[in-house]
């Protein structure tokens, strides 16, 4: 079960860099249009289109809630703790910012974004939780 936990993790590494290949692809397309100068990305300051900031926005995204998920993950490999609910539970957070990014990437609603965000939220927050009480 222990190496179980670490699915999850590759599926949102995966994640990761979709997003960034993505936001890649789109900060090239908006230079050979000419509709971002390339030196935009030097302090990423001026004018840039809704899609690319969008994708660069998901990216920067997946650097903050994430964060706590690698380190968990980190700390149930390392005390033995990754159990089959806490699996089920890292694949919950994972979808949900599969489902945060497609939102994100896609037609952006905002209160659909945020219900993707806050179900991961309080996922990853049990997780956390459970952990701190199973080490107890």
């Amino acid at each position: 079960m222990q190496t179980a936990i670490l699915y999850p993790l590759l599926a949102l590494v995966a994640l990761t860099f979709l997003v960034a290949f993505w936001m890649g692809a789109l900060r090239i397309g908006a230079m050979r249009r000419r509709e971002v100068k390339p030196a935009y990305f030097k302090l990423n300051t001026g004018e840039i289109p809704e899609r690319p900031a969008q994708a660069a926005n998901n990216f920067r995204n997946l650097f903050e809630l994430p964060v706590l998920f690698y380190a968990l993950v980190a700390l149930l490999l390392a005390t033995e703790r990754a159990d089959g609910v806490q699996v089920a539970l890292a694949w919950v957070f994972v979808a949900s910012r599969y489902a945060h990014s497609l939102i994100h990437l896609s037609y952006n609603h905002v209160p659909h974004r945020f219900l993707a965000f806050l179900i991961g939220l309080l996922v990853l927050l049990a997780m956390w939780v459970r952990f701190a009480l199973q080490l107890g």
